[in-house]
């Protein structure tokens, strides 16, 4: 007697199958492990992953080299240098204020972060990450990362009580730089407030002072960076130096001022600009507001200079990073960002700006420079028509299109645009005056004969 295969689908026909895949689904629903966690568009939601697609230009822009800070990149072997060092500056900071004397410890800046769980679970979008950490464990973590960055920061600012002389985390400049560099990264943040309790918290343990955390923190970044402006509080440190860069009154400025029916368009490249007549002119930065603050009058381009290293390429690409993730806060930098990748499109354009002192480049060459822009302004969600920079790219759209702007431009770049152009050009109205002389008084005694004795 032949066997009969069994069959997958039930006995009864589809009503079963429908309800055991019912069941399924409704469990993988309900059990899923949010990647990118659905309240992450809330405003305190401002930590965030970079989407792979970003990270693959750059593969070592946004994560940690020397320093884990938060708990996306926590427990890397790579980085287990710097944790003890963490413990350290810890250990320092509880020696100078024993709880005998009445001075906060370990406990009390644990219990100050624990009142802050849920906002602080609140600030990270990748909630799958911070579901690894139980309640203790995520304190333990804020307070020994807040604490180490506020010890490092008074260290540096004479406040704290400890020397730093032969400190091998300030003794090497290679170790200082790196851990400058991932403070100011993404993806190794950890909440502005968090640190702001610990500091107040902390006081004890230093000189008296009357600067802020945010005034402290700027003064640190100053070291490396300019810092055009204070910035009072950021969602984090790299937010606190991002605000330091917008002027007050452009904080809460987008478009700034679109006075035409018609959509704003992209500007074409330097040297394309330049051949249509327009100059350009370097701002310095004491003189401008800060590098957003650009000008268009009168055919004349200014543009702050701007300082390229391997520190500020990184800071710009996280400062685009974060803008692009948090819609909460204006996005100035990434405007920036993409009028430049307008300007420079190719090595030619880079050079053409450093030749005007608009571009510093400490990078190995003007390639890199144009690469840099051109991936900074790469899949960049942008709306033209709701940036600040609106109504200087219409003027300058606008100005190009005059024909008697371009044909005048022409006409210098063909007669004038270099020393032996403009000799030749010059010899040859000279020439052609002579000519013209000549004629008229040939005419003038044809018309006019000598009249004879």
């Amino acid at each position: 007697m032949a066997s009969s295969s069994s069959s997958p689908m039930p006995a009864n026909g589809d009503g079963d199958y429908s309800v055991l895949t019912i069941a399924s689904l409704e469990e993988t629903v309900n059990g899923t492990k949010w990647l990118l966690d659905p309240s992450a568009g809330k405003e305190s939601c401002c930590i965030f992953r970079v989407p792979q697609c970003i990270v693959e230009i750059n593969q070592k822009t946004y994560g940690p080299h020397i320093v884990s800070i938060g708990p996306y990149h926590h427990g890397q072997h790579h980085l287990e240098m710097m944790q003890q060092h963490k413990r350290r500056f810890l250990r320092d900071l509880l020696a100078q204020t024993p709880p005998s004397t009445g001075h906060p410890g370990l406990g009390d800046y644990r219990q100050v972060v624990a009142s802050m769980e849920q906002d602080i679970r609140e600030c990270y979008s990748d909630q799958s990450t911070l579901n690894k950490f139980c309640r203790d464990e995520l304190v333990d973590m804020m307070v020994l990362d807040g604490l180490f960055i506020i010890e490092l920061i008074c260290k540096i600012s004479e406040l704290s009580n400890t020397r730093i002389k032969d400190d091998p985390v300030f003794h090497f400049a290679s170790v200082f730089t790196d851990i400058m560099r991932d403070l100011l990264r993404l993806e190794n943040q950890i909440p502005f407030f968090v640190l702001q309790k610990l500091f107040d918290t902390s006081r004890a343990s230093r000189r008296d002072s009357n600067s802020s955390l945010a005034q402290l923190v700027l003064k640190y970044f100053g070291r490396t960076v300019e810092i055009p402006h204070e910035a009072v509080e950021g969602k984090h440190l790299l937010d606190l130096l991002r605000l330091s860069f917008i002027d007050q009154s452009m904080r809460h400025k987008q478009n700034s001022g679109n006075t035409s029916s018609s959509e704003g368009q992209f500007i074409q490249s330097a040297k394309q600009l330049h051949l249509a007549g327009i100059k350009f002119k370097a701002r310095h930065v004491q003189g401008a507001m800060s590098f957003l603050d650009l000008r268009f009058s009168n055919g004349v381009l200014e543009i702050p200079q701007i300082t390229l290293d391997d520190l500020r390429t990184d800071l710009f690409r996280n400062f685009v990073a974060f803008e692009e993730r948090y819609s909460h806060s204006p996005r100035h930098i990434t405007t920036y960002a993409v009028f430049m990748s307008c300007l420079v499109r190719t090595p030619m354009d880079a050079t053409f700006l450093r030749d005007h002192n608009i571009i510093e480049n400490y990078l190995a060459t003007d390639k890199e420079v144009a690469n840099f822009f051109r991936n900074m302004g790469k899949d960049v969600a942008f709306d033209i028509d709701e940036c600040y920079l609106l109504k200087l790219f219409n003027d300058i759209n606008e100005y190009q299109r005059n024909v008697w702007h371009v044909q005048w431009a022409g006409f210098k770049f063909k007669y004038f645009d270099t020393p032996w152009s403009f000799l030749s050009a010059s010899a040859a109205v000279i020439l052609l005056l002579f000519t013209a002389i000549q004629t008229f008084f040939a005419v003038w005694a044809y018309k006019h004969p000598p009249l004879s004795s």
